[in-house]
């Protein structure tokens, strides 16, 4: 029986030794695997492999349902639990369910209230990586998205992919209780609470209680302007 190999920075037990010496570079930062075509390095030949699929844009598997390819087998895998609405990753403080690891992780900055990424140019902070590039644009005035109908230009993909809706009429968001469709997916949120009659935002002066934030935000100045008096 082979011995054992323990790495002696966490204690971590691995049956081969080419799984312990991967194991280390997870303490000793070190990335041997450099991209030729961008300089760009990895620790593992794996994350190389699947990094320079960007550069030859090869997308090989393709989802049978919508079509749409995508360059590694395991992002087409979790494509697919969008159409089978299966949601295996489960937070562990509000039981909410995600299809996607990359969603739970994204939703778990809601409880932690993390905000790891900064702006350089005016420190305002954000829980994610999107949200800070989006940011930044505001102060470039970067707008690389342009729709192949009118020419309008965004600085966010997904402002561009909104906006495409407008000529195509598509309305892709339905009400499961009556059938109404929406353009966009927030309308649809707002849509819904007509049906559950929700009210999750309450105001700590008089714990008044509103279905949208918007709602809120207006009411509590009627306290600031009785302060103010």
């Amino acid at each position: 029986m082979e011995q054992l190999q323990i790495c002696e920075v966490c204690s971590k037990q691995f049956s081969r030794r080419d799984g312990l010496i991967k194991h280390l570079r997870t303490h000793t930062k070190e990335k041997p695997y450099a991209c030729k075509m961008c300089g760009k390095v990895f620790s593992y030949r794996r994350s190389l492999i699947v990094h320079e699929a960007i550069h030859t844009n090869e997308k090989p598997h393709v989802c049978e349902v919508c079509g749409k390819d995508f360059s590694q087998k395991n992002s087409l895998k979790e494509h697919i639990m969008i159409h089978t609405n299966e949601k295996p990753h489960a937070c562990e403080i509000c039981t909410k369910r995600f299809s996607l690891k990359s969603q739970l992780k994204r939703h778990l900055l809601i409880h932690t209230k993390e905000k790891p990424h900064v702006c350089e140019v005016c420190d305002k902070r954000f829980s994610y990586k999107d949200r800070l590039k989006a940011h930044v644009m505001l102060h470039t005035n970067d707008k690389p998205h342009i729709c192949k109908i009118c020419d309008k230009r965004y600085s966010l993909k997904e402002r561009l992919t909104r906006h495409v809706l407008i000529h195509t009429n598509e309305k892709p968001y339905v009400c499961e209780a009556c059938g109404k469709r929406f353009l966009l997916k927030d309308r649809l949120k707002r849509h819904l609470v007509s049906h559950t009659n929700e009210k999750p935002y309450v105001c700590e002066m008089c714990n008044k209680r509103f279905s949208f934030k918007s709602y809120l935000k207006r009411h509590f100045l009627i306290h600031t302007k009785e302060k103010l008096q």
